[in-house]
């Protein structure tokens, strides 16, 4: 027996439950979005709840609103992950405690977070009534509306909390592969401290921040509880949209959850597609 066929059998077991569950549920998913759905009566199947969301403000506004967070999450994340890993990377008293400390929150669930984001920046939280007690306004009603705000602030703050040591160890673990002999040929010939890291650190790096970039935006884009949570009733994110449309007290507006939920795999889909392209060609060169 090759050893190839070994490792295929050996991961049958867990790839038959991947493929049926994820598989399954996609073509169910994808059944509904297009009105085929027997146990109502929808037997013929047709385009009507995609025709419905594409003329719909409503979808394209929710879908804006969830790209604006994933990327912005994902950006500020990746900044503030990869100077985080240039500073936790040095030799400094209390390393190892402070990298502990950096990834600690890597177990906390995103549910529990989001709690924590209430309690603090709501208007009605702790940061609101410090600052009304400390007489910085005259009342906690007067805090700047950093949950349930149309800008998402709130969910921001929690995906950035959450995501950034996630890309920081992925970023640390690079640097500390590398080592510092290639920024140190860079700045033995003349390269300053920022051109070191932009033309010989940054690219090196640059696979790793954007496999976990890409993770992090898939994520932040089709996830529900933390905008649910976080989040305003109008404009609502995506993934929280189709869910209302799936709880609708009429069946008939399924499909369109669906629909729309297809539409969140399909872009989380083409954007895992465009990073494997990318590093293909990257090993290729």
């Amino acid at each position: 027996m090759s050893d190839r066929l070994k490792i295929f059998l050996l991961l049958a077991p867990v790839l038959t439950i991947l493929i049926v569950m994820f598989l399954g549920g996609l073509a169910i998913g994808l059944l509904r979005s297009f009105n085929y759905m027997p146990i109502i009566g929808l037997t013929k199947p047709n385009i009507d709840a995609y025709v419905s969301i594409f003329t719909s403000k409503e979808f394209y506004v929710s879908f804006g609103l969830s790209l604006y967070i994933a990327v912005t999450s994902t950006v500020i994340s990746s900044i503030l992950a990869i100077g985080s890993a240039l500073l936790l990377r040095r030799n400094f008293i209390g390393r190892s405690i402070t990298q502990f400390l950096f990834q600690l929150n890597l177990t906390v669930p995103h549910l529990v977070g989001a709690i924590g984001i209430l309690y603090l920046f709501s208007q009605s939280g702790s940061f609101a009534r410090l600052a009304a007690e400390w007489e910085m306004i005259s009342k906690p009603s007067e805090f700047p509306a950093m949950v349930f705000d149309p800008y998402a602030i709130g969910i921001i703050l929690q995906y950035v909390w959450k995501e950034v040591p996630f890309i920081g160890v992925i970023v640390l673990a690079n640097m500390q592969s590398l080592g510092e002999n290639f920024e140190g040929v860079a700045r033995s010939l003349g390269a300053s401290r920022w051109q070191a890291f932009r033309f010989v650190l940054l690219p090196l790096i640059f696979p790793g921040v954007l496999s976990a970039s890409v993770i992090s935006f898939a994520f932040t884009f089709g996830a529900f509880e933390i905008p649910a949570i976080l989040g305003a009733n109008y404009p609502a994110a995506l993934p929280v949209l189709a869910y209302r449309k799936y709880t609708d007290v009429d069946l008939a507006a399924r499909p369109e959850a669906m629909a729309m939920a297809v539409m969140i795999a399909l872009l989380s889909s083409v954007m895992i597609f465009f990073y494997v392209r990318y590093s293909r060609r990257r090993i290729r060169n």
